[in-house]
């Protein structure tokens, strides 16, 4: 799909002037150098005044055009308690007269107006005086690009970019479907690898995709998740605190510098989904807060405008006109960047208006509750808005309560999220791995406690980069044991992760067992992948995936009760789990067996929901995985046993802190 530059031919309306200070430098009198001119229409205000203007970043901002005969660029900005506004900027000395903008006549609160003679690469702020004479340089909250930090001015720049991906965008539907295999790397574009000659040095996106295309493909994850890569002042943030929300990070190179980084994922059939922050932003000065000297994107009360835990503001959902901001954004990365899901951080923070407060620190609703209202009609509108303009992406919250319906359509009263993280498996597994094995029989239903609502949500099962900082220490850290023991565990939960209900997201490094926790400023620890456990565990890992993506029992009903079933669930004093994946197809089936202890469990019969010849075809014990390669028989076939509630059953050894996966074949078949 290809995105066209647009110039547009659109009547001038009859602002009125700014004042007479921008008539004048100096007490001089000068001619105004800015055009009185409009790109809004009479509609375009009414949908943004109503909050439903979903694409207003074809309007406001800055936008290179050509106007009776002359090439500039058009400039429109929403400041309704604004005295005057102005273009500051290199091109004019950052003289704060010399290039007014025009206040619209309707009462919208968008300045706007044309400068003739300036294109791409310019730098900008707008000038802002508010009624109460405070003096303000902001950055654009449309811009395109900005400057590299620290500096934070605004840059003229464009969108255009002659996409090649058509094959991955026709065929989207299936891959992003929730019937489809669903493996998504978390990943943060500062830290995952840095430049080899000066680790100091971040590599840009078209470096980064030179390295990271040919290593997604080769561990077989199906999408990758790029922690937010919206412009942001502050690094340590890890992105979540954005300044501007449709400006691609510079640090990384130029908007069309990402778009090829995206396009090459998809020529490579690997899915994008980006972090998207609508929960909060900073209070620097140059950015959002009291954007016209007054609270215009935030609450002006603390106790609904203040996040206490991040320290920083809250939009205000209720206002229309940032509600189509936000959505605007939202479908902005979808339009322009051919992303294919937004996870939404935070979604808990927006939903509750006691979230990290105590009491009286915070304000009731209309109706005397805890919930907030208006985000939830935000959070509503938006997924109904992202759905309808593009149905084959996917919506995913990061939400951690018991919230109803998270994943459900908004006609059904819920939500409208394509999927939800699932953080109560998260806490209960790492806990449970925590243990030592000899205690996890007193701990057994921590384990198997999240059957028992997997499938009251579309939920993704995440292990992502908060479980590996702030001194929670790296995955491979949290397993108990000598080290043979601790990437044994660890093999064994991811195990337990891919067979289990849900879609699945593993942060960067997990995959070979990074041993320190997550550092921002420094790339992963590749160099391990020279030492034995680390390269096994990679393996184990490429193979789980693949094998995710070739079973469809693993995929098919990963968010329906009839996708599974326990076989054994109840061995508590062995620590011994078995259970069984469905597909479309009656006759496919998996069986998964979960040793969850260093001892092998010699002669263990476990029910078979067929008869006939199975096969082993996942052991998490394989000496190419640093496992301990216990003998067992790789094929069986069943016996005519009642066991487990299963009229065949078969007898196993069980290698020590193993999964195994089964699966049925025909043993005269040519190929299995």
């Amino acid at each position: 799909m290809e995105k066209k530059k647009v110039t547009r031919s659109v009547k001038k309306t009859s602002p009125v002037n700014a004042g007479p200070e921008s008539q004048a430098i100096n007490n001089k009198p000068i001619e105004n150098a800015v055009v009185a001119f409009s790109r809004l229409t009479d509609f375009d205000i009414h949908l943004f005044r109503s909050g439903k203007h979903y694409k207003l970043y074809e309007k406001l901002g800055s936008h290179v055009i050509e106007n009776e005969g002359r090439t500039g660029t058009y400039f429109a900005v929403w400041a309704p308690n604004a005295s005057f506004v102005s273009v500051i900027g290199n091109f004019n000395g950052w003289n704060r007269q010399a290039h007014a903008l025009f206040v619209r006549w309707d009462s919208s609160g968008i300045w706007e107006g044309f400068i003739p003679d300036i294109g791409n690469g310019e730098v900008y702020k707008f000038f802002i005086r508010s009624h109460q004479g405070e003096e303000l340089e902001k950055s654009d909250p449309y811009a395109l690009r900005w400057e590299e930090p620290p500096r934070t001015a605004s840059i003229v720049w464009d969108t255009w970019y002659e996409w090649t991906d058509t094959d991955w965008m026709e065929n989207r539907h299936e891959n992003n479907a929730l019937t489809s295999p669903y493996s998504v790397y978390e990943m943060h574009l500062g830290s995952w690898m840095r430049s080899p000659e000066n680790p100091e040095t971040f590599l840009g996106y078209r470096l980064i995709a030179e390295r990271l295309i040919p290593y997604i493909k080769e561990m077989g994850f199906t999408h990758v998740e790029f922690m937010p890569i919206m412009e942001h002042p502050f690094y340590p943030s890890w992105g979540y605190q954005v300044s501007g929300y449709f400006a691609a990070s510079s640090r990384y190179g130029t908007p069309q510098d990402l778009m090829f980084l995206i396009e090459e994922l998809h020529k490579n059939d690997i899915g994008v989904i980006l972090d998207w922050v609508p929960s909060h932003f900073p209070g620097d000065i140059h950015s959002l807060y009291k954007f016209d000297g007054t609270h215009l994107y935030e609450h002006a009360d603390e106790r609904e405008g203040f996040h206490p835990d991040w320290k920083s503001y809250i939009f205000n959902y209720g206002r229309n006109e940032v509600r189509s901001f936000l959505i605007s954004n939202a479908i902005f990365w979808l339009d322009r960047f051919h992303v294919d899901g937004l996870r939404v951080d935070a979604v808990a923070s927006m939903l509750y208006r006691d979230y990290s407060r105590k009491a009286g620190e915070w304000i009731p609703n209309k109706f005397g509750g805890r919930e907030n209202l208006e985000a939830i009609s935000f959070l509503k509108e938006f997924n109904v808005a992202v759905y309808a303009a593009f149905p084959d992406v996917q919506t995913i919250a990061e939400e951690s309560t018991a919230f109803p319906g998270v994943s459900r359509p908004v006609f059904t009263g819920g939500l409208g999220f394509g999927m939800k993280w699932m953080m109560g498996w998260m806490n209960d597994t790492i806990k449970y791995f925590e243990q030592n094995p000899v205690h996890r029989k007193y701990h057994h239903s921590q384990i198997t406690f999240s059957t028992v609502y997997a499938f009251t949500e579309n939920f993704m099962l995440p292990l992502s980069h908060d479980e590996v900082v702030h001194g929670k220490k790296s995955m491979i850290y949290k397993m108990p044991g000598d080290e043979w023991q601790r990437f044994a565990n660890l093999r064994l939960m991811y195990t337990y992760m891919f067979t289990h209900p849900g879609a699945k997201l593993l942060f960067m490094g997990d995959e070979f067992g990074q041993t320190s926790e997550w550092n921002m400023n420094n790339s992963l620890d590749w160099h391990l992948l020279d030492f034995a456990p680390h390269k096994g565990m990679k393996e184990a890992v490429k193979g789980l995936n693949h094998l995710y993506r070739s079973e469809s029992a693993l995929f098919e009903k990963s968010f329906e009760w009839d996708g599974f079933e326990w076989i054994e669930v109840n061995d508590s004093e062995q620590s011994v789990l078995v259970y069984c994946r469905k597909g479309n197809q009656a006759d496919n089936k998996l069986v998964i067996v979960l040793n969850m202890t260093p001892v092998p469990r010699p002669n263990y019969r476990i029910g078979l929901p067929h008869h006939g010849d199975w096969q082993v075809i996942f052991n998490s014990d394989e000496k190419q995985y640093y496992g301990s390669g216990f003998d067992l028989q790789k094929d069986f076939s069943s016996e005519p046993v009642h066991w487990q509630g299963k009229p065949q059953s078969a007898i196993l050894n069980l290698p020590p802190l193993t999964g195994l996966i089964l699966k049925r074949f025909n043993r005269t078949a040519k190929f299995w």
